[in-house]
């Protein structure tokens, strides 16, 4: 029997995590476990999923996470959780550093101990977004901001505790039918104005969260390393957020002009990479995936919310 742990399960990639495994065990669930402590699990013949989030689970504190996992037998963690303000983190510097750089520490130690297996997600914000090629895994990082330096802590965090059979997967633009994101501003901004001004030299490429949950399930049985390995993984393409919100728009049908800006017409409190396209051909090739391309995976988002026309 297989446990895993997923943590902050109520954000984007958590909730797209829940839904498909809800989806994967239907017909073969046997049981709906009652909550445990407050935890959501769901149960098949060979498999128990552990929701959590911050209220049933803290794992900035290494005591109660350790009891957890040893407590449910915990064999596997997703580690979804994250301080993700990117602006906020730069005043908040202490609750980001806990939850993006401790909390990860506190999972990596007691994956170590407990022979856990440690999936952890991180982000594109580790680089200072000023290359010309598409970023490798073994590229230098220089963070331009609180939430990328306190991501990257989390990650040497966790390679030097150097848990096995755990890996770290950065992604970028993530967007999902759950919670707050780009393409829900742009969907609620596109029926209440007439046009909008949207940041054209900023390029990369969106991940629908679905996509990266699916991911996850699929490579986590596969996961043999005997270090904490780093992969890449987006959607397929390279566009800007101009040419993201214009194919919003554009599919929605929604009759609002977006028109170019440039970084310094929009200041922010973070600054943002001016260019962050992950090179994903290792986490390909050793996984034998299809990654989708971004519009595809933007379809078939905005039909799941009804937002299609």
């Amino acid at each position: 029997m297989s446990n895993v742990l997923v943590t902050g399960s109520n954000g984007q990639l958590g909730s797209e995590l829940r839904t498909l495994i809800h989806h994967e065990l239907q017909g073969k669930v046997e049981t709906l476990l009652p909550k445990i402590n407050g935890t959501e699990v769901k149960t098949s013949a060979n498999m128990n999923y552990y929701f959590t989030d911050k209220n049933e689970l803290d794992i900035t504190d290494m005591k109660k996470v350790k009891e957890f996992c040893k407590n449910n037998k915990i064999t596997h963690i997703i580690n979804c959780a994250a301080y993700t303000a990117v602006d906020k983190a730069e005043e908040d510097k202490a609750l980001a550093d806990l939850i993006n750089h401790i909390a990860v520490k506190n999972l990596a130690q007691v994956s170590k101990e407990l022979n856990i297996s440690l999936t952890h997600i991180s982000t594109d914000y580790v680089f200072n977004g000023e290359s010309f090629k598409p970023y490798n895994e073994d590229d230098i990082t220089n963070p331009q901001g609180v939430y990328g330096q306190t991501k990257l802590d989390g990650e040497n965090a966790m390679i030097e505790i150097n848990p096995k059979k755990s890996i770290i997967i950065r992604t970028s633009w993530i967007y999902s039918s759950f919670g707050a994101n780009f393409v829900k501003t742009m969907l609620r901004l596109g029926k209440e104005k007439e046009e909008l001004g949207v940041i054209f030299d900023q390029i990369g490429t969106p991940t629908y969260a679905a996509d990266l949950a699916k991911t996850i399930l699929d490579i986590i049985p596969k996961i043999k390393n005997k270090k904490a390995e780093i992969y890449h993984y987006s959607n397929e393409g390279a566009i800007s957020w101009y040419d993201f919100a214009k194919e919003i728009m554009k599919m929605a049908k929604l009759d609002c002009d977006i028109n170019p800006i440039e970084t310094f017409q929009y200041p922010t409190p973070a600054k943002r990479p001016h260019y962050s396209l992950l090179n994903k051909s290792k986490i390909k090739e050793e996984f034998n995936l299809v990654i989708p391309y971004w519009k595809d995976s933007l379809d078939e988002c905005l039909k799941k919310m009804g937002e299609r026309k």
